[in-house]
This record gives structure tokens, sequence and C-alpha cells, in this order.
């Protein structure tokens, strides 16, 4: 299925933007205190996971020199904080996705930029002449000039945010008063120079966390969206739950985000590369005591911390909640380990508990 979106200029009072696309809203609870939450998505389906989209210039519509060093630009910055595997753009000259420039641009009345998507076939993209005359003014992009001047859009940001339409993301839902503007680059209005948010060349936190959960993580140890609020499952094991006096057992912990379906791809997710600690208490105490942080295993998403005992124990892991990432914390299970005693004759008393040697 095919949708295009049509950019439009910053105005007081704003129009609704066109999409020949059903929109279909993220089931998360809202990551943060600053935004309602990821970016909603496009229909049409989604990229394979890492595909490579090629893009060249559209003939008799090929952008200005300055045009073309802020759309290879664009490219880079969303391969480079996509933080996902999304796909990835590249200019190549024999590219089957054409971007366009100048008077052919099918954008609308009001749009800076336009773009089509076919996933996991391709794409298009459109931007606007310098000089168009709009309604409510005439289009400045900030590379036609040495300095550029307020007012201006930075081509690099727009060519952006029409990147990040094409993997799928639809405009974030911003507060009434615009305060999470930040928290993406793919919105329904972008801004001009010199109001905060108009030269964005990343992905913001919440464009991030929809690529994240459509897409999939980088590796087991790449950090999770702020704009996420994933809930983590933590069990602990111990090999073997019975040794002698003295003898040493291993205790495992397997850290996964909770495998729910509004997770998406993430759901199930091994993570790797965290602190989780090990504590432990003698069997009817209440306090538990810190025994250290527990190293990475040989598994993704496992911890292990090997423990040599004289009397029973019983462990448990603690995964604390990050403030860097979009992940919550957990607590495993209490795991009871066993030392082995023998039934001893001798000595004054008579019958005794003694070690087994």
């Amino acid at each position: 299925m095919t949708t295009v979106r049509r950019s439009h200029a910053s105005r007081p009072v704003r129009r609704l933007t066109s999409l020949v696309a059903a929109l279909a809203l993220v089931p998360l609870t809202v990551g943060g205190a600053t935004a309602h939450g990821p970016d909603p998505m496009l229909g049409g389906g989604l990229f394979a996971q890492n595909q490579d989209l090629r893009f060249r210039w559209r003939a008799g519509s090929e952008p200005t020199a300055a045009i073309k060093t802020a759309i290879k630009a664009a490219a880079a910055d969303a391969n480079a904080t996509r933080a996902s595997k999304a796909a990835t753009f590249a200019y190549d000259a024999a590219g089957s996705n054409p971007i366009g420039y100048g008077l052919g641009a099918t954008c609308g009345v009001n749009g800076i930029a336009c773009f089509t998507r076919s996933a996991p076939t391709g794409f298009t993209m459109w931007l606007r002449e310098q000089g168009h005359v709009f309604d409510w003014g005439t289009l400045k992009w900030c590379q036609a000039y040495a300095t550029p001047p307020s007012g201006c859009y930075d081509a690099e940001t727009v060519a952006l945010d029409e990147f990040g339409h094409v993997e799928v993301l639809n405009h974030h839902d911003n507060y009434a008063d615009d305060s999470d503007y930040l928290d993406a680059v793919v919105q329904t209005y972008s801004r001009t120079k010199p109001s905060a948010g108009w030269n964005m060349h990343t992905f913001g936190r919440c464009d991030v966390a929809t690529l994240q959960l459509q897409y999939d993580m980088q590796t087991s140890i790449a950090k999770y969206s702020t704009c996420l609020d994933l809930a983590t499952v933590l069990t602990l094991s111990a090999s073997p739950v019975s040794i002698p006096f003295g003898g040493t057992t291993t205790l495992t912990a397997t850290l996964k985000v909770v495998d729910s379906d509004p997770y998406g791809r993430l759901g199930g997710n091994p993570v790797s590369g965290r602190v989780v600690t090990l504590q432990r208490r003698a069997p009817g105490a209440v306090t538990w005591i810190t025994v250290g942080t527990m190293p990475a295993g040989g598994i993704s998403g496992t911890y292990v911390l090997a423990q040599t005992l004289q009397s029973d124990m019983e462990y448990r892991a603690v995964f604390k909640t990050p403030l860097d990432e979009g992940i919550n914390g957990s607590t495993s299970a209490t795991v009871r380990v066993y030392v082995g005693y023998c039934t001893a004759v001798g000595g004054s008393s008579g019958v005794i508990d003694a070690p087994c040697i």
C-alpha cells in the first residue's frame, strides 16, 4: 500500500495534514514525563529489517548541490540515529527510489516536502524549490544562503522527517503547548530558524521508540528509548541446588523484556550489559544482603556468579530501573540452595550433625 504525506509550514492556525493511509496508534504506556508516547504509525507495512534502500535524483528534477548535500546528510542522520533494525538509506546513481526537487513536486497546495512509501518495495520523495510562493509566504531553504536567515527551513531536518515517514512513522502526537516537540523530528509542522528544533539532525526519542517497536533492537546491549515504558522479567536458577559442605553452586540470572503483544518485536528480548545484583539471606531471615554484581554470562541476557557455601542459603537477583532507558526494573523469585550434612556418632553428646566429608 502506498501512502503520501504532505509537510506544512508552521502557522498560527493549524490545518489538518492529508494522509492516504489509515493510522494505527501504538498501544503502549507512555514512557517519560514529557511525551505522549511513541510516534503513531502509517499504514502500508514495514520494510525488512536493515533493508538497504538506495535513492537517486529524479531525472529532470535534480536538487541543487546544496540540497543534495542536505538530503545525503539526512540519510546518514537516519542511519546513525535509528537505534533499531529499521531500513537504511544511501545515495546510489542507480538506486531505484527517486528523490526530486522543484516545480514537479506533488506535495499539494501547502506542502514544502512530501513522500510516497510502498513497503517493502520502495519510496519516493520531493522537496519544493527555493522561493516557492505559498499563501503563507515564500519558502526559504537555509542551505540556499551563506548565512541562513531567520524564517528559513533546514532541508536536512525536513528530509530526515521524510525518511522517518518512509520507515513507517506518522506525526508525533504533541501536547497542546508543543512542550514535547523535541521528542520527535517527525512532526506535522517543521519549525523555522531560530525556533528550537529547526535544525534537528537526529531522530527524537519518540521516533526511535516506534522504530524499535517495529524493527527491533540492533543488539541485546543496546539501550531502549526513554519514550518507552517496558516491563522486564528476571529469573534466577542455581546449579546444582544441593551441594556438600564447602561446595560451590552457580547462580544464573536471565533478564528479558516481558513477552507482550503491545511490545511488538521487543517482547521477549534478552537484555544484556545491565547491572544485575545478587542478594542472599539465611532461610527464615528477613533482611537481604548484597553479594555483588553478577558478571555477564555466555548467553545473551544472562548474568552468572558462583557461591561457595557452608550452610543453606536463599538467593534473589535484582535489576533496578535504569534512568537512561525505557525499561523497568524487576526482582527474581527466591531460590534456595541446600548444603548437605551427615549424621555422625561420637563425642560427649552422642549423636551430632557434622559436615559431610
